[in-house]
């Protein structure tokens, strides 16, 4: 979306929608760009509900508030409402294996000098981590491997590769966690369920110790349909990107809550 052609139209397209003594309107624009905040951190939005006032061929404004407003691309949105429908806006936001927003606090039990219990909320600004539900390796190149999917950056530049396995539907992770000296009879291996428009299956990353590379295969039941060979720790994103992300995470879910009216202007 032409972030400058929205704010040069931005005037005229909530005109007749914003009160007389009100100066000054505010509007975020949600696209395939990451959302960032005063601190320079990206962000992930939070739902929100408002009236649609505005359709353009390019871009769907919503009001929000009293002098609040939402610009969608609506090349993203799932639906498109009429003009005065009431909306459920759901921004793509990143999130962790058990389904909940990876930016939502970590909670841990810790203990006293006495061993009372106490909960702890733990929460890093800029950080919205999603952490493999995998027992703690003791194989160094397994372990390796599980810090280079949670923290390596996804092609997107916004999710971590790991946020890309939550979105392809990740599900049924398991890992090889060999000995150090059976490394090479049994390569340390992370396997898990994907299930998008690009592939529907069972992917397999594993070390090779002759190469120091990862392998990328893909099943589909007990078949491997591809196998990628020699993917260094720095490709392993866009390889993965390549096989299995199918890109509909950007979408922007819209849900209708009421059918337009004629007008909402004030």
């Amino acid at each position: 979306m032409d972030h400058s052609l929205i704010r040069n139209q931005m005037q005229a397209l909530v005109a007749g929608y914003v009160p007389r003594n009100v100066r000054r309107i505010k509007y975020r624009i949600y696209d395939a760009r990451p959302q960032v905040s005063a601190l320079g951190f990206q962000i992930d939005p939070q739902p929100f509900e408002g009236t649609i006032i505005a359709i353009t061929d390019d871009a769907i404004v919503v009001r929000t508030g009293r002098a609040d407003f939402a610009v969608l691309d609506r090349h993203l949105i799932t639906a498109t409402p009429e003009q005065g429908a009431k909306v459920l806006v759901t921004p793509y936001a990143r999130r962790r294996f058990d389904g909940e927003r990876a930016d939502t606090p970590e909670v841990q039990t810790e203990y006293t000098s006495d061993g009372t219990p106490y909960t702890v909320k733990r929460m890093i600004l800029g950080k919205a981590p999603a952490k493999l539900p995998i027992p703690e390796p003791r194989c160094p190149q397994l372990r390796d491997l599980v810090q280079q999917l949670e923290e390596l950056p996804a092609p997107d530049g916004f999710r971590r590769i790991s946020h890309m396995l939550v979105d392809a539907g990740a599900r049924d992770v398991t890992c090889v966690d060999p000995l150090p000296g059976d490394i090479i009879k049994t390569p340390p291996a992370i396997s898990f369920n994907v299930a998008t428009e690009k592939f529907k299956g069972r992917v397999t990353v594993l070390y090779d110790r002759g190469g120091d590379v990862y392998v990328v295969e893909l099943y589909r039941g007990v078949e491997r349909i591809e196998r990628v060979d020699d993917v260094y720790f720095d490709d392993l994103g866009r390889t993965l990107e390549h096989l299995i992300d199918d890109g509909r995470w950007r979408l922007i879910q819209v849900d209708i809550l009421s059918k337009g009216r004629k007008s909402t202007r004030h």
